[in-house]
């Protein structure tokens, strides 16, 4: 081991994931633990934010000892430790903060709070090298975002959701067709059976708006099977799936290449847990992987949903350019992208 390497220990715990990673110089993953929560919460159709922090507890110090145990690493090889700031829900991320602020004290390693978005961004950079000035779409269930990255933490909002995001309309489409939680991935495999013959709004907001909105998409689906319930007419749920993720997928694309040809990029970066979509990710491929001085960046499933692997990866750029946080590190569940 050469002792300029660096290794960097990232904690994640917003939402009902419990992970501990260990990347090395930025950019290569020693070890990535993850612990779901999804059975737990299953039967009550969604994250409950009490039971998630509890299993935060529970689970903390398995992962963060097994990933120790993986990368053959000691307290001494580590370089910082970087936690998820924030966003995300209150109490879960205090389960993770307070082990990380734990560990920074008794050890002597610099602290890092790392925003959670930032992170699904940089899970990009475990699979290439970011070149800027590029372009990530953000989607997920609480984040529908297009940030524009002229450098390494600079992040700049160029677009996002007004109400709900993509991955939240996902959940309650989901709901109202009877499928289990988490509703994403069942209504892209129901898409893919379906036809999208089913005439739903697309949100564009007017003319040159990258934002986004789905709410009334989540409405007009939930009212058309109403009214067509009471009319005595069924649709199909694989129809309906395939109609809903029709427009969902041609409001995101549409609005990434209008931004993509505005802002000049060189990368578009696609990240969060609905990036783990097929639909989304192929119709991504189709527009953009043959377009000349533009090279298109999907990761891997494993990458999209929450891990520590990213937000170790975040932070690794954050220690770079000298970000410490101290032991008055709080939890932030609003917390805003900001550059450093």
């Amino acid at each position: 081991m050469k002792q300029t390497d660096q290794y960097i220990l990232g904690i994640e715990t917003s939402c009902d994931e419990t992970a501990a990673a260990i990347i090395k110089n930025g950019r290569e993953i020693v070890a990535n633990v993850v612990a779901s929560q999804i059975e737990s919460h299953k039967r009550f159709g969604g994250v409950v934010p009490e039971i998630a922090s509890r299993h935060h507890v529970e689970q903390l110090t398995i992962v963060f000892e097994e990933a120790m145990k993986q990368s053959k690493l000691g307290f001494e090889d580590i370089s910082a430790i970087a936690v998820t700031e924030g966003p995300g829900l209150v109490g879960a991320l205090l389960t993770g903060i307070n082990a990380a602020k734990a560990l920074a004290f008794s050890q002597g390693i610099p602290l890092i709070g790392v925003h959670h978005i930032a992170g699904h961004i940089y899970a990009n950079r475990l699979i290439t090298e970011l070149e800027f000035p590029l372009l990530a779409l953000v989607v997920s269930g609480g984040h529908t975002e297009l940030v524009y990255m002229k450098d390494h933490a600079s992040f700049e909002v160029i677009g996002e959701t007004l109400d709900d995001a993509a991955g939240e309309a996902y959940d309650k489409v989901a709901r109202t067709l009877g499928l289990p939680y988490p509703g994403g991935p069942h209504i892209d495999r129901l898409a893919h059976e379906g036809e999208p013959n089913i005439d739903l709004p697309r949100a564009w907001l007017g003319e040159g708006s990258f934002d986004f909105s789905f709410s009334g998409l989540k409405s007009a689906v939930i009212n058309t099977l109403h009214n067509a319930k009471q009319k005595g007419i069924e649709f199909e749920a694989k129809d309906v799936a395939a109609s809903f993720q029709a427009s969902v997928i041609d409001v995101l694309v549409t609005k990434t290449a209008q931004a993509v040809d505005k802002y000049e990029v060189k990368q578009l970066l696609l990240a969060g847990g609905v990036a783990a979509n097929r639909g989304l990710r192929k119709a991504l491929e189709e527009r953009f992987s043959s377009r000349e001085n533009l090279q298109l960046c999907i990761p891997p499933l494993s990458l999209c949903t929450d891990n520590a692997a990213m937000i170790a990866a975040a932070g690794s750029v954050l220690f770079e350019k000298g970000i410490r946080s101290d032991l008055a590190l709080n939890a932030n569940p609003g917390l805003e992208l900001s550059s450093y």
